[in-house]
């Protein structure tokens, strides 16, 4: 089983469109760091994805570990947000097959260390390529109008196009 890491974000837009299952579905397991777990379901108490990050962990497809490299993390919280610092410092210790996140400066980082990664757009692609979403449009506008999810119109319509429901 590949370990695959997530920060907040890719959990909080997956949630926010009834598709974090997806995430099980193909990985089996996912692991978070404690940043991500407070951001999204203590600090997050009410919104998109608290309430299924719970239940996932409660049913034991997404667990919570913290990075050990205190200074790595320190390090990396002067370009990042908590969770995303944490989630780039457990990919480095544990060598992750895979790392689940969407913000720019966060991809930008994970890139320097070589890490494999992932986002949102990505796992769709993915999701359904294997026939687990009918309509990656479909995924794609609901992302936007529900989820508020930023997307280019260059990209959205590249990323149509790559699954062959664009021309």
């Amino acid at each position: 089983m590949p370990l695959v890491i997530s920060d907040a974000s890719t959990l909080i837009h997956l949630a926010g469109i009834g598709r974090l299952a997806l995430l099980k579905e193909i990985y089996e397991k996912i692991v978070i760091p404690a940043a991500v777990w407070a951001e999204v379901v203590e600090q997050g108490r009410g919104r998109s994805g608290a309430m299924e990050v719970e239940v996932a962990r409660q049913a034991g497809w997404i667990e919570v570990l913290s990075p050990t490299n205190e200074p790595l993390v320190h390090l990396l919280k002067r370009d990042l947000d908590g969770g995303e610092a944490e989630a780039i410092a457990l990919a480095i210790e544990r060598q992750a097959d895979l790392l689940l996140l969407d913000e720019s400066d966060a991809r930008k980082v994970a890139e320097r260390y070589n890490l494999p990664k992932t986002g949102v757009i990505g796992l769709l692609i993915r999701a359904k390529r294997e026939s687990r979403i009918a309509s990656l449009q479909t995924e794609l506008d609901t992302l936007r109008s529900r989820a508020g999810f930023w997307i280019a119109e260059e990209l959205y319509q590249q990323v149509l196009r790559v699954v062959g429901e664009m021309d």
